[in-house]
């Protein structure tokens, strides 16, 4: 796989049984990058090993005489020298295209986990959390791939050169052989200590992650209470853990990094003592000696790689560990007969755990008496998972102990409701990608990404809806003019969006989303209370444009607004979780109490008065604002 082949058309199944064997699924997928990083290793290492005999075969050449075998070291140097910068190049080329395509397959696992699970993946696993995976754990992923193949020629050149020393030179090499496994392993008594805190450092980090992420996310509501300082001095107490345990980190990977220079430098001690006697009573030349002593000099490069991939391993490890975690998450229990497989169906949506049935081709607005039943319902028609109560659901903020069956058991039985169905079909059966383009969600807190206009209305569709159609039916004619003014380009199209639109207000960044929206022209299309942030003579030919432009396709808006409502072909109220009257919105205000207190927002004296006197004020105004504004 090279870097120019990105993205994977098929990045696979990740085994996220555990962080260890992730990174060994990663490893297995990359065998072929691995394989010739560590030829080109190999022969980078095997080149610089080599050098001592050059240069020993020089020396003893000068001691000789010798211009014959001083020629012949030479050409033998520079051999080695231009293999020395080949082998390099190509191992840092081979090994950065390992850390890119394994950090790229991550990454494109994590994207499609977080496509499949949807607004769930939020509520399973915190959002800091998922950000730290996709940013900063890819990273150190990468980099435990990258670096194992540099290890493992590495530590084959060791072996190589120690062998050889023992067959050039026994009485030397016999020392070498002995002591270079001493260094190698001299560190591991050190290894489980400085894991234990490269994963409190990470935990941390983690930690202040998590706060930046929810903070910034609330950063208007903070605002707005006059909350900013206090989650100020939160992050700066959690940055402040982050630095004394990266610092405690530190001190021991510093004392193995000393170790590793300690022990070789004690190695060339007795080396060259020993080797000096061995020269005084002539069992070994002058140049044998010089080779033996640059051998143990040059070895000293390749053992590096021993501190490095120990150090990889134990931040790779814990990152592993956590991309594991969000990898594991389910979106549903795939059923005893397996997927349907088929395209995507039409026909009436129906929920059978609450009765609200979307008649196919019409427009059906479902009035909830509960505000939290709303969002639950809206994920449901899309045959997302229910959402469970918020003080049932664990605080995964602080800790990811749980596993993915036990969350996915626990949500079955706090949920444990039929399948919403469209045509008679189980949304849940259906294939991920078949359900989502058969019932599109858009909820109340939609997301723009950042780029230009048409790129945010690039999605897939049905072609049959034009973009400006949808942003006509969704009244951005004032967007469309605000994003022309802040551009250098006149056409709004090539403006460019910030990130979460935070440059335009929660009335255009809402019609905005409810455009996209549109363009797809799902099957069935289903909003939560799209139009709560805009005024009510905007809000009326949204509604207008709505009904116009979804002429014949289903769609299901859950909205207490009356604009809405009126120009609903049936009007759907729940309460207590289960349809409890369905009709037109002008009948229900008149016949059903229930739902006249939520949408005229009745408080608890009015509806007596409603009861036993002529027609309410509040309603009476509703009924003249709606006359009025259609």
């Amino acid at each position: 796989m090279q870097i120019s082949d990105l993205p994977y058309s098929d990045p696979g199944v990740a085994d996220a049984r555990s962080g260890p064997r992730f990174l060994l699924w990663l490893g297995r997928n990359q065998i072929g990058g691995q394989l010739k990083s560590l030829a080109w290793g190999l022969l980078h290492f095997s080149s610089v090993a080599g050098l001592p005999y050059g240069v020993g075969y020089a020396v003893q050449a000068v001691v000789d005489r010798s211009g014959t075998r001083l020629a012949a070291a030479g050409g033998l140097i520079v051999l080695l020298g231009a293999a020395i910068a080949l082998g390099d190049t190509m191992l840092h080329r081979t090994a950065v295209t390992n850390w890119i395509t394994a950090a790229a397959r991550v990454q494109q696992l994590l994207a499609r986990k977080t496509a499949a699970l949807g607004a769930a993946l939020t509520r399973r696993v915190a959002a800091g959390e998922v950000v730290a995976v996709s940013t900063g754990d890819v990273e150190k992923i990468g980099w435990f791939v990258e670096a194992l193949s540099r290890f493992a020629a590495a530590a084959l050149t060791v072996v190589l050169v120690c062998v050889g020393l023992v067959v050039y030179q026994p009485a030397l090499g016999a020392v070498v052989a002995i002591g270079m496994p001493v260094l190698a392993l001299a560190v591991l008594p050190l290894l489980p200590r400085a894991t234990r805190r490269a994963d409190h450092q990470r935990e941390k980090a983690g930690r202040a992650t998590e706060l930046a992420s929810d903070t910034v996310a609330g950063l208007r509501v903070l605002r707005g209470i006059g909350g900013e300082e206090l989650f100020l001095d939160r992050y700066r107490r959690a940055s402040q853990e982050v630095r004394k345990a990266a610092v405690r980190s530190a001190r021991m990977w510093s004392l193995i990094s000393a170790i590793q220079v300690l022990l070789p430098g004690l190695l060339l001690i007795v080396v060259v003592w020993y080797g000096v006697h061995l020269a005084r009573e002539g069992r070994i030349s002058v140049g044998e000696l010089v080779t033996v002593y640059s051998a143990v000099m040059i070895l000293n490069y390749p053992l590096r790689h021993f501190e490095e991939i120990a150090m990889a391993y134990s931040f790779s490890r814990p990152s592993a560990q956590r991309a594991a975690r969000v990898l594991s998450l389910q979106r549903v229990t795939e059923p005893a007969g397996g997927l349907l497989d088929a395209t995507a169906p039409s026909g009436d949506l129906y929920d059978p755990a609450t009765g609200v049935l979307a008649p196919a081709g019409l427009l059906t607005a479902v009035v909830c008496g509960d505000p939290d039943l709303a969002g639950r319902l809206a994920d449901r028609l899309g045959g997302h998972p229910a959402s469970t109560d918020p003080a049932d659901t664990p605080d995964t903020s602080n800790t990811v102990d749980d596993t993915a069956a036990n969350a996915d058991e626990r949500e079955a039985e706090e949920t444990g409701l039929p399948s919403v169905l469209l045509g008679g079909v189980p949304l849940d059966e259906l294939p991920l990608d078949v359900a989502r383009s058969a019932v599109l969600v858009q909820d109340k807190d939609p997301v723009l990404l950042s780029g230009t206009l048409a790129e945010l209305l690039s999605v897939p569709s049905s072609g049959s809806v034009r973009p400006d159609e949808a942003l006509a039916a969704a009244q951005c004619a004032d967007v469309l003019d605000a994003l022309a003014q802040a551009s250098l380009d006149e056409d709004p199209m090539n403006a460019r969006i910030t990130e979460r639109g935070r440059s335009l207000s929660g009335g255009q960044r809402q019609r905005l989303a409810l455009a996209r929206s549109l363009v797809t022209d799902p099957e069935a299309l289903v909003l939560d209370e799209p139009t709560s942030a805009v005024d009510s003579h905007t809000e009326a030919r949204i509604a207008q444009g709505l009904r116009a432009l979804r002429q014949g396709r289903t769609t299901v808006v859950l909205t207490s607004s009356p604009l809405l409502l009126d120009r609903a072909d049936r009007v759907v109220f729940v309460q207590d979780g289960a349809a409890v009257a369905v009709g037109e919105h002008r009948e229900l205000v008149r016949t059903e109490p229930r739902y006249r207190a939520v949408v005229t927002r009745e408080t608890d004296a009015e509806p007596a008065a409603v009861r036993t006197g002529p027609r309410s004020a509040s309603e009476a105004g509703i009924e003249i604002d709606i006359e009025e504004t259609a």
